[in-house]
């Protein structure tokens, strides 16, 4: 089974126009600064990529146009949130036919699956499709959390390769390897924790801020990936106060306006989503303002 994923995986952003029309230029045109850096991997459609504001055919565009511009040059995976289970096997097939590389499939969303209900949708998925999948445990948003106990029974799907582990607990890279050694790629998803991630044997970083300062997080990957660890702390150091915002409920908001300041995304969301204002709006550019003026400077 292919997949055997590791790096920087953007968890890319969906432009829009103002009116709210998707702008897939811009999309694409961002995608290719975020290659340029080096990542080494895409993921659209994602939560920062507002999977669930978008239609059927409007995700289908998305993968369409993305799978066609980056021909080949790094893996593009896409998100796969449906509120049923035949829904996202349906998702799946047809972005299959459209040639992405992978999945990351997520619990079905609104109704908060039990165990046995968790593990019957990530099977029914990986059956789908002869896709790689990366699962994706995010407990703390969507209320279902996959324990590595549950990643021990799926471990007999070989289409499950990866995880994405956002649970906010850095312990469970621990548990996850401990458990199952190198059965599955682990992907850190929580972005003010991916030091430590790494620290702990994390082999990649699904990151919303690389969408802002692609530069920057490459930096950092590769100075962890070269075990150069005060150098990375010191980088973390002044990122972190930016990595928090991943963290917030309005990640989406922030980590596009931060991407609006580096001059590589507009801030142009879809409805419930709104572009911040006032006190919050201030405060949140402040801190980005702030971290731009004191960015370090990535070696050439």
């Amino acid at each position: 089974m292919r997949g055997n994923w590791s790096g920087v995986f953007p968890a890319a952003t969906t432009h829009f126009q103002e009116d709210e029309r998707l702008d897939l230029p811009a999309m694409l045109r961002h995608l290719d600064v975020m290659i340029a850096a080096g990542v080494h991997g895409l993921i659209l459609l994602g939560t920062v990529g507002e999977n669930g504001s978008l239609d059927r055919e409007e995700k289908l565009e998305v993968l369409r146009a993305a799978v066609t511009h980056v021909g080949g040059r790094v893996p593009v995976l896409t998100g796969v949130a449906e509120n049923t289970t035949a829904g996202a096997c349906r998702f799946a097939e047809q972005a299959a036919q459209i040639g992405v590389d992978g999945l990351m499939v997520l619990p079905a969303m609104l109704y908060r699956a039990d165990r046995r209900e968790a593990l019957a949708h990530f099977r029914r998925v990986a059956h789908a499709t002869d896709l790689p999948i990366m699962v994706y445990n995010n407990p703390v948003t969507y209320a279902v959390d996959v324990t590595p106990e549950m990643f021990a029974e799926l471990a007999d799907e070989p289409a499950l390769v990866a995880v994405k582990e956002s649970s906010d607990d850095v312990r469970r890279i621990t548990d996850l390897r401990n458990l199952l050694g190198d059965r599955y790629r682990l992907f850190c998803g929580v972005d003010d924790l991916v030091l430590e991630s790494r620290l702990l044997g994390a082999d990649g970083w699904v990151s919303g801020l690389v969408n802002a300062f692609p530069a920057e997080s490459l930096w950092l990957w590769n100075l962890m990936s070269a075990g150069r660890w005060e150098e990375a702390l010191s980088v973390y150091r002044w990122y972190t106060p930016l990595l928090h915002l991943d963290t917030h409920v309005k990640l989406v908001q922030y980590i596009k306006l931060a991407a609006q300041e580096t001059g590589l995304c507009r801030e142009f969301l879809r409805a419930p989503r709104l572009c911040l204002e006032g006190a919050e709006r201030a405060q949140v550019l402040e801190l980005i303002r702030s971290a731009i003026a004191t960015r370090p400077q990535v070696p050439s």
